[in-house]
C-alpha cells in the first residue's frame, strides 16, 4: 500500500476547490478526506472526480464526501481485490481505529499481476474483457462527451474516426484537467435548447421569471479529439492477464481496447483483471 505519509489528502473544513486542485495535479481518481479531532486525525471518506463534476453547486467539501468500504492493515491483496470488485472502487482506504494508515489501489494489484506475484496472472485476458464498449465520435464536443461518460457510468470512451475505427481514448482524467467552475445566473423563465444546435440535448421548459445564482462546471465545447490520448494501446484476446497488466502499468492507463484484427470487440479495464485474482476464492 501507499503509506499515510505519502497519501495526498484534503481536510474538513474545506472546499471543492481544495479537492479539485489535488485531482487536477495528480493521476488518481479520488482523494481521501480527513478531519482533525481532539483524538487525532479521523478518516471520513473519499471525494471522487465524478462528485466534483456531477455536483457543481456544492462547495462544501464535507457534503461531497462519499463513505466507502475500507480494509484494515492486516488485509491481503486478494482481500482488497475482492472488495474492489464488489464495490467498483479503484482506491481502497486502509483504516485502523478510524485512522487512515494507507491506500491500496487497483493499480497496486495490477502491478502485482504484472510482476507475476498473484495467482491469476496466466489467465487469458479475452475471457475477462467487457464486451460492451463505450465510444464517442472524434468531432463530439467535450461537453457532450462528458455527458456520454456520465450516462454510460464508465470513466472512458474509445474515440472513433470518420470510418468508425478507434483512434484515441477520452477519460475522466482528460476532462477534469480542463474543468473549471464558473459562477453565474440562471433565468428560471422559459428556456428551450437552440434548434440550430446539432449537439443540443432535449430542451426543458421552465416556469417563472426569476434569476438565481448558479455554479456550473465549465468545459471547452471543442471536439474530444483535441483532448483525447492519441497513442491508443490495444490488446488481443489471447494475451495473458500478466501481459495486459504490463501494458497498463508501462503506459500509465486504466483500460485497453480489445482488438481482433482491425475490429474493436471489447475493452479490458484494470478492474476486469481483478476477476482473475479472486477466481479461485
Amino acid at each position: 500500500m501507499t503509506s499515510r505519509s505519502e497519501v495526498v489528502t484534503v481536510s474538513i473544513p474545506g472546499t471543492r476547490e481544495d479537492a479539485l486542485e489535488q485531482l487536477q495535479g495528480g493521476t488518481f481518481s479520488s482523494i481521501p478526506v480527513v478531519k482533525e479531532t481532539d483524538d487525532g486525525e479521523e478518516f471520513r471518506g473519499l471525494v471522487t472526480r465524478e462528485a466534483l463534476i456531477e455536483r457543481p453547486d456544492e462547495d462544501q467539501l464535507a457534503l461531497l464526501v462519499n463513505e466507502v468500504p475500507t480494509v484494515t492493515s492486516d488485509a491481503t491483496l486478494v482481500d482488497v481485490a475482492r472488495l474492489a470488485r464488489e464495490t467498483g472502487g479503484s482506491r481502497v482506504p486502509v483504516v485502523d481505529d478510524a485512522r487512515l494508515v494507507g491506500i491500496v489501489t487497483v493499480t497496486d494489484i495490477v502491478r502485482a499481476l504484472a510482476n507475476d506475484e498473484l495467482a491469476g496472472a496466466d489467465a487469458i485476458v479475452g475471457d475477462l474483457a467487457t464486451r460492451e464498449v463505450n465510444t464517442t465520435y472524434r468531432g463530439t464536443p467535450l461537453t457532450v462527451g462528458q455527458a456520454e461518460l456520465d450516462y454510460a457510468e464508465v470513466p472512458y470512451a474509445v474515440v472513433l474516426d470518420e470510418d468508425g475505427d478507434p483512434e484515441g481514448m477520452l477519460t475522466e482524467v482528460d476532462i477534469i484537467e480542463v474543468a473549471r467552475v464558473e459562477e453565474g445566473e440562471e433565468n428560471t423563465g422559459e428556456s428551450i435548447a437552440d434548434e440550430d444546435d446539432d449537439w443540443k440535448w432535449e430542451g426543458i421548459k421552465a416556469t417563472g421569471n426569476r434569476y438565481m445564482p448558479t455554479r456550473n462546471v465549465e468545459l471547452p465545447a471543442e471536439p474530444v479529439a483535441r483532448f483525447m490520448t492519441e497513442d491508443l494501446v490495444t490488446v488481443t484476446r489471447k494475451r495473458t492477464v500478466k501481459d495486459a497488466a504490463r501494458l497498463l502499468i508501462s503506459n500509465d492507463i486504466e483500460q485497453l481496447p480489445l482488438m481482433t484484427a482491425d475490429d474493436l470487440v471489447g475493452i479490458v479495464r484494470d478492474t476486469d483483471l481483478l476477476a482473475a485474482v479472486v477466481a479461485d476464492e
